[in-house]
């Protein structure tokens, strides 16, 4: 459980030589072997995620919206309204098509200048995934399997391939999450640290003072994470608890008295200060708007009468456009023959089709080409028999890492169940995105629970035929995933295909057309 090393009743018996190996297992970021697999696994997403990327031509789904914004952008520091030669009316913060951006810039308003960035972002999204895989379990394997089950996902490379904001949102929100691991970590370094110099966790002054670097860090890449889409606040509540929790456990390991009131003021205070950073952060994404004085609602109150000082009248005219823009999310429920409901989105009841062309030759009387923005289907279907494994296991071994993980997956899921119930907002697949690294994390738990059984007295003989059945049982669910993926790419990359063989893997039939 990465629990300090004490005696359970607040003593530190045997400190140095625990600490000594509770801070190698805190640094195990270190060996040089993971960062081979990283590498190597990285480097096939990339090839995946980047090679034809600039086909099909044209844009496909919601490019008509965002590539087009960051091309103004570019032009007028603002979106563009053509028409009326007039700053355009948007609902979503800047920073995702400021990304976008910087892919047109670098090669052209043009498919691979507006998909280059989310390719870039994806690959990262398989790096951090991978790092915070061997963090969470000491084992290049699993850590390996994580980042191979995320490259070999079909919704997650159609969402890298494609001009659009939630790739950046996941990543940003998964950095936010990564940097939260890094917290914890150096809270407890510290801890273990001032053990092995003979502190005294039952004195009065029992407590220590750690500067949080990674929880400010995790502000600002939360503040990113908001820059791009406002769902990201989903997490904030989610992530707070978290790190509150880490804090309290680390302290109560240590033997400090009253682990929850002796050191819970400097927790939440630095949690404010994480925030303040997030708001600043957040505020500069929308560097655009402010400097250029030509943005939509830029000077709503100067334009309506009302007093407009020059920071304040800013901020205010700012705000309404917030209000605004979340009077037309809340209301937000037009029919769409590609909207799906939460409860659908891990069976994969109604993928999102980005892309379709029935012309072409391809040597059959009729072809088809489409992009389907659909999870590669064995991985997406194991999802809900792994988060059944994960609370069983966190709750049967109270292991920290199924409740990080399933708080993750809890964040990303469950309001969007609320605005479904409550308001029957539109809704799409990808909004369940920045879920997607938590479910994968999920999988990999449990399948490291089926390779490394608990040891025992009566288990410990049978301990390494377990070990062997369930890590060739991982390996063929590897194996299983990857086949799969690979019958299924064809439809995530737009490959022109007989009717025929198109057809053949609509598997739910009109669901998926």
């Amino acid at each position: 459980m990465d629990e300090i090393p004490g005696d359970g009743a607040g003593g530190v018996r045997g400190v140095p030589e625990a600490v000594r190996r509770r801070l190698s297992t805190l640094d195990n970021w270190l060996n040089p072997y993971s960062w081979l697999v990283t590498a190597a696994i990285v480097g096939i997403a990339a090839v995946l995620r980047l090679v034809g990327l600039h086909r099909p031509k044209g844009y496909i789904f919601d490019e008509v919206y965002y590539p087009t914004d960051a091309w103004d952008m570019l032009q007028h520091g603002v979106e563009w309204d053509e028409k009326t030669n007039g700053p355009a009316y948007v609902v979503h913060p800047p920073l995702g098509k400021w990304l976008i951006a910087l892919g047109e810039k670098a090669f052209g308003n043009n498919e691979l200048g507006w998909r280059f960035p989310a390719a870039i972002a994806g690959t990262l999204m398989i790096l951090v995934l991978i790092r915070v895989a061997y963090r969470l379990f000491h084992s290049i394997v699993l850590a390996g399997t994580a980042g191979l089950l995320m490259t070999l996902d079909g919704f997650h490379l159609v969402l890298s391939r494609t001009s659009l904001l939630d790739i950046f949102l996941g990543l940003f929100i998964l950095m936010t999450f990564a940097a939260l691991v890094l917290d914890r970590d150096h809270y407890r370094r510290r801890w273990l640290r001032a053990l092995a110099d003979g502190h005294d966790p039952t004195s009065p002054r029992g407590r220590i003072s750690v500067f949080p670097w990674w929880l400010l860090a995790a502000g600002g890449t939360f503040g990113l994470a908001c820059g791009v889409k406002w769902s990201a606040l989903f997490f904030a509540p989610f992530f707070a608890l978290l790190v509150v929790i880490w804090r309290v456990q680390a302290r109560r390991s240590a033997g400090v008295r009253r682990p929850i009131l002796s050191g819970i003021v400097g927790d939440l205070g630095y949690l404010i200060l994480s925030f303040v950073l997030t708001v600043l952060v957040y505020f500069a994404t929308w560097t655009g708007w402010f400097v250029t004085d030509t943005g939509y609602f830029r000077h709503y109150r100067e334009a309506n009468g009302l007093d407009e000082p020059p920071i304040l009248g800013a901020l205010l005219n700012l705000l309404h456009y917030h209000h605004e823009a979340y009077t037309f999310h809340s209301g937000l429920d037009d029919h769409h023959v590609y909207q799906s409901w939460p409860w659908q989105w891990l069976l994969l009841g109604r993928p999102v089709a980005f892309y379709w062309n029935g012309d072409g030759n391809c040597g059959a009387p009729s072809c088809a080409a489409e992009i389907l923005l659909l999870g590669t289907p064995l991985l997406w279907w194991s999802f809900l028999p792994a988060l059944a494994a994960l609370l069983w296991f966190g709750i049967a071994r109270r292991d920290w890492r199924a409740f990080a993980i399933g708080t993750g997956v809890v964040a990303g899921l469950l309001p969007w169940f609320y605005f479904a119930l409550a308001d029957s907002r539109t809704m799409f697949a990808f909004y369940v995105l920045p879920a997607l690294p938590f479910l994968i994390l999920a999988v990999v738990y449990a399948l490291g629970a089926l390779m490394t059984p608990p040891s025992g007295t009566a288990e410990g003989a049978r301990r390494t035929d377990r070990q062997l059945i369930g890590t060739i049982v991982a390996g063929v669910y590897v194996l299983l995933v990857a086949l799969c993926f690979a019958y299924f790419h064809p439809i995530f990359v737009g490959q022109l295909l007989p009717y025929d063989d198109w057809s053949a893997r609509m598997w739910l039939g009109s669901r998926w057309i």
